[in-house]
C-alpha cells in the first residue's frame, strides 16, 4: 500500500510573538531625526519671539499714549529703527528720515508732515494716529540702504 504523503508532516506551530523592542536601527535614526527637527524648530521659534519682542513692546506702549502725543510716538519709531536697523538710520536728516520711515512703515510720510514734531508744540492727532499705524506696520526685515 502506498503511504500517505501528509503523514510525514508535523502539526502547525504558531510562531512566538515578535518583540517590538529593541528597535531596528532605522527607527533609531528616524527618532533622532524627528527629535533634532523638533529641537531646531523650538529654538527658531524662541529666537523669532525674542526678535519681535521690541516691536510688541512698542505697540503696547503706543496704545497707552493718546493721538495727541505725536512726539512720543515718533520717539518710539526712532527707538524701533535704532533697535532693528542702526543709529545712523534713526539720526538721518528729516528729508531722508521721512523717506526711510515711509519704506519701513508702508505709510507715506512727507517732510512737511514730520516737521512739526521738531518744534516746541506739536499736538497733531491726525499725525499721531498715522504714527501709531506706522508702529504697528513697522517692517522688521526690510533691507534699507543707509
Amino acid at each position: 500500500m502506498q503511504k500517505n504523503p501528509l503523514d510525514g508532516l508535523h502539526d502547525v506551530i504558531a510562531p512566538t510573538e515578535v518583540a517590538w523592542w529593541p528597535l531596528a536601527p532605522i527607527w533609531w535614526l528616524i527618532i533622532a531625526l524627528v527629535g533634532s527637527l523638533l529641537i531646531i524648530g523650538l529654538v527658531l521659534l524662541y529666537k523669532n519671539q525674542q526678535f519681535k519682542k521690541a516691536k510688541k513692546q512698542a505697540i503696547k506702549l503706543s496704545k497707552t499714549l493718546s493721538d495727541d502725543d505725536a512726539q512720543e510716538l515718533h520717539i518710539i519709531l526712532k527707538r524701533l529703527t535704532r533697535h532693528y536697523y542702526s543709529s545712523q538710520l534713526a539720526s538721518q536728516p528729516l528729508a531722508k528720515w521721512s523717506e526711510s520711515l515711509s519704506k519701513l512703515s508702508g505709510d507715506n510720510f512727507s517732510y512737511d508732515e514730520l516737521m512739526p514734531l521738531y518744534q516746541q508744540q506739536s499736538n497733531n492727532a491726525e499725525l499721531g494716529a498715522k504714527l501709531r499705524s506706522a508702529i504697528s506696520n513697522f517692517k522688521l526685515k526690510e533691507p534699507i540702504n543707509v
